[in-house]
């Protein structure tokens, strides 16, 4: 059915390169990297890219990606040259509910795209989005064009909630978080975080505190997130440290980064822990401080103290959930990571590029993971490998992962 040429070097190079870096990364982990005197694995496949990605096409217009897979497991490295003018962030991934989530493609810089997969179903939305949210509790969603952010209670729900905006085409919405009630949203934007409602548009981040007169609201690395009953608000960016405020957007506590730069923050499902991340280059740290700590948190930074927890001390953490008792990050790398409270490293789990988006299912089975690589990949965890060719010990299932890249007559599915 395929060259049978192409199949067996596709397949077990891949498996190949797989069993290498795997060996190389437990090694590095338990030894040490200084001590790793191997070479570092490389997969050869570029050259059978272009071609498998063509008999990857035909597959689906066969419907016959299962066995596709099964022959031509998926893999990242070989497909980068494929990807250097296609590919695209993926981004503002939302759990609906059963198999279903919505997403959107580009950055908050581009024209974006709203779509709702449903299992392996794909549907566009209306390309008057530009962003959308979803409240950490009451199932709130929140969809923004480019005059109003509506509130929904449930997707497609009733609307509860109308959010005029001002009018700005150069405006743009990096993240969009509801309140619980539909009553208020944080906007997060490269001009600056603010807190909306139908009474109030007020600037939360940056505060121009010392009165300078040229002073711009203009940032970069702009991050924020709410707490799952919506008490505390955090917002940070790439110069200031992260500040965590009430519910009305006033500070309260404030936590320097133990990097350079404040990049990433997300509460515990349960508000018991408070995370941050801070980057240099492709590297940073995140801590944590305990719900305790919130009202008066004054971490130092730069400075180890016995008030926060190392969560980790090596990921450039570009988004992330909470589960019940562990948090999932994305990194720089590629990678996908599992830490408990006390920073214990659970999983690890390689999918490739900057992972850009996450949404995991209310059971928590099913991980939806979107790169930068324009791959989206559906997960079930815990279920046990798929193949040889998988990167990482999380012990987990690839049920398929999308292709959806600029340029392209559709979106592809392996």
């Amino acid at each position: 059915m395929y060259d049978t040429n192409i199949q067996k070097e596709w397949f077990t190079e891949g498996e190949r390169y797989a069993k290498d870096v795997n060996e190389m990364v437990e090694f590095g982990e338990k030894n040490g990297w200084e001590n790793w005197k191997g070479k570092e694995p490389e997969d050869k496949r570029e050259k059978l890219a272009k071609e498998v990605f063509e008999l990857l096409k035909t597959a689906n217009k066969n419907e016959d990606t299962e066995t596709f897979r099964m022959y031509f497991p998926p893999a990242h490295t070989p497909m980068i040259p494929l990807m250097e003018s296609k590919s695209q962030s993926i981004e503002h991934l939302h759990f609906i509910d059963d198999q279903k989530i919505v997403f959107l493609t580009g950055t908050s810089y581009e024209k974006r795209y709203a779509y709702l997969l449903d299992g392996n179903k794909i549907t566009k939305l209306d390309e008057e989005i530009r962003a959308i949210g979803k409240s950490k509790q009451g199932n709130i969603f929140a969809v923004a064009d480019s005059q109003k952010v509506t509130l929904y209670k449930g997707w497609n729900g009733d609307i509860i909630n109308e959010i005029k905006l001002d009018e700005n085409p150069d405006f743009t919405i990096t993240q969009l978080l509801p309140f619980n009630d539909g009553s208020k949203v944080v906007i997060v934007s490269s001009n600056g975080i603010f807190l909306l409602s139908n009474k109030d548009q007020k600037l939360i981040h940056p505060l121009n505190e010392d009165n300078e007169e040229d002073w711009s609201s203009q940032i970069d690395m702009e991050n924020a997130t709410l707490s799952n009953d919506n008490s505390y608000i955090v917002v940070g960016d790439q110069c200031y440290d992260h500040r965590i405020l009430d519910h009305e957007g006033n500070t309260i506590g404030s936590i320097g980064p133990q990097s350079s730069y404040p990049h990433f923050c997300l509460f515990a499902k349960d508000d018991s822990q408070l995370i941050t991340n801070s980057c240099h280059f492709y590297n940073g740290v995140t801590i944590g401080i305990l719900s305790d700590q919130y009202a008066g948190a004054d971490i130092e930074a730069y400075t180890e103290s016995d008030d926060f927890t190392y969560i980790n001390e090596e990921m450039r953490v570009y988004t992330g959930v909470a589960a019940k008792d562990y948090y999932i990050l994305g990194d720089a790398y590629g990678y996908i990571k599992a830490f408990d409270k006390n920073g214990n490293t659970l999983w690890r789990h390689f999918l490739g590029s900057t992972i850009s988006g996450m949404a995991i299912s209310d059971d928590e089975k099913t991980l939806w993971v979107a790169a930068c690589s324009g791959f989206l990949h559906k997960l079930t965890l815990g279920k046990g490998h798929r193949d040889t060719h998988t990167i990482g010990n999380g012990n987990h299932y690839e049920e398929f992962r999308l292709v959806i890249w600029k340029n392209e007559a559709q979106i592809w599915k392996w």
